[in-house]
């Protein structure tokens, strides 16, 4: 394992800041990133090796990384390219397929169904209907999915036709998450967004006529330009679109995008980035529009329309320590309470592939302490704990394992505790990325996240 001095405080890991700095970001893991490294590889490859035992009850998950995009977003901080044309495409999707055909061989993964498959990016609509067909009847093949209970697929709208749609979905897709973030023209191109709110609605009576099961769409409360009345606008827009779920994002401005360069940088201007209060202002008022309109905020920043069964097995079961592959490059899993990561660079990871080698290059071995603490931090996220889960899996009372971090966030009402659950107010839920370092180990906290 990689050791780190604290670097700086930062939202992630430290004290709550009312301005937006370079550094905050959506936690996703525990411990933080900073802390793999090298040395724990070996363990993350050795438990691949291992017969799964059934009676361990461990779904598992696929995660496909689609790495292309037809512009890179100023805030966006995944491994994105914007620059590789037909052939690189080919050659990359040859490698994600060889990848995991590498993995369905591998005794703790093969034969196990999958209970999920995730198609993340980048923009995975980025791909064409041919290749996208081609990719996936070498992944089924190896790896089939007719009975995973979701398969989600993330688009943007101006890469999307009516007869890639129709591809999508004979593919087996249930839940298709449409990146709108915004529906201010000026918001959407000053923040780097390929698409213009036209495409949004060119292609919504595509996606309702071929009869996705589930649609999301995603919002960002904060960016770049955005007023009071532009904001309204877009959360009526948003709500007449009738999605059967709607997710609200806060902006953040990791250290690796576009807008954070520019703030870090000498010469930089200063980038009008809303503070977070009046981002958690925007976020509340989106979630009374929406509560008003006939919708139920069923998990963390997503609200489902009554009536309509709306999932995301995904993040849920990825955030109750699922099995999770995630292929392609920079791609992160979860197995067997390992996490590690594949090589961040096109030639580092595609040369690994051409290698015969599983691309792997930094790992973490956590604690037992440290696996609890995982799965309380996100499910936080989820705006409610059950006391019962951690008992019962771990053989633990969280309320006494954390009873100070508990105890604080109660006075100052950011939680509440009644009958066996611990529940997020709305002022809590609004800013938990912010809290969740309360329940960080000492030598995680003020130090660097990624």
């Amino acid at each position: 394992m990689s050791s780190h001095s604290p670097i700086r405080s930062e939202p992630a890991t430290g004290r709550s800041t009312p301005d937006t700095q370079v550094g905050s970001v959506f936690v996703s893991n525990y411990p933080p990133y900073s802390f793999w490294g090298d040395s724990a590889v070996p363990d993350a490859k050795k438990v691949l090796e291992q017969d799964y035992d059934p009676a361990e009850g461990t779904d598992l998950g696929l995660y496909m990384h689609i790495p292309f995009c037809r512009k890179r977003c100023k805030f966006c901080y995944f491994r994105v390219y914007t620059d590789r044309n037909a052939s690189q495409i080919h050659t990359y999707l040859d490698g994600l397929a060889s990848e995991i055909e590498m993995y369905s061989r591998k005794p703790r993964i093969q034969g196990r169904p999958l209970r999920f498959v995730y198609f993340g990016g980048g923009t995975p609509s980025y791909i064409s209907a041919k290749q996208l067909t081609s990719l996936v009847d070498r992944v089924k093949a190896v790896m089939p999915w007719d009975g995973a209970e979701e398969v989600a697929f993330e688009c943007e709208p101006g890469t999307l036709s009516r007869t890639k749609l129709e591809v999508i979905r004979e593919i087996g897709v249930t839940r298709l998450s449409l990146g709108v973030e915004n529906l201010n023209d000026a918001i959407l191109e000053e923040n780097g967004r390929a698409h213009l709110s036209k495409e949004i609605f060119d292609v919504w009576p595509w996606i309702r006529d071929i009869g996705f099961p589930q649609v999301n769409v995603d919002l960002i409360a904060g960016m770049v330009g955005e007023t009071w009345d532009t904001w309204k606008d877009t959360v009526q827009r948003t709500v007449d679109l009738d999605a059967d779920s709607v997710t609200i994002y806060q902006m953040e401005l990791p250290f690796n995008t576009v807008y954070s360069k520019t703030i870090l940088s000498e010469e930089g201007n200063p980038i009008p980035v809303a503070d977070w209060n009046l981002k958690r202002e925007w976020n509340e008022f989106a979630l009374e529009s929406f509560l008003g309109g006939g919708r139920d905020l069923s998990r963390d920043y997503t609200l489902s329309k009554k009536g309509r069964k709306t999932t995301f097995v995904y993040r849920d079961a990825l955030w109750e320590s699922a099995d999770m592959l995630g292929t392609g490059v920079a791609s992160i899993s979860h197995m067997a309470g390992i996490h590690y990561q594949n090589d961040h660079s096109w030639d580092g990871y595609l040369g690994g592939l051409e290698k015969g080698q599983l691309p792997v290059t930094r790992a973490f071995l956590p604690t037992e302490s440290e696996r609890i603490t995982r799965e309380l931090v996100l499910q936080m996220k989820l705006g409610r704990l059950d006391t019962g889960y951690f008992s019962s899996k771990f053989g633990i009372n969280i309320e006494e394992k954390y009873a100070d971090a508990f105890d604080r966030l109660a006075s100052e009402e950011y939680l509440t505790r009644e009958n066996g659950a611990i529940t997020l107010t709305r002022s809590g839920l609004l800013r938990v990325d912010q809290l969740l370092p309360n329940f960080y180990d000492e030598k995680y906290q003020n130090a660097r996240y990624t």
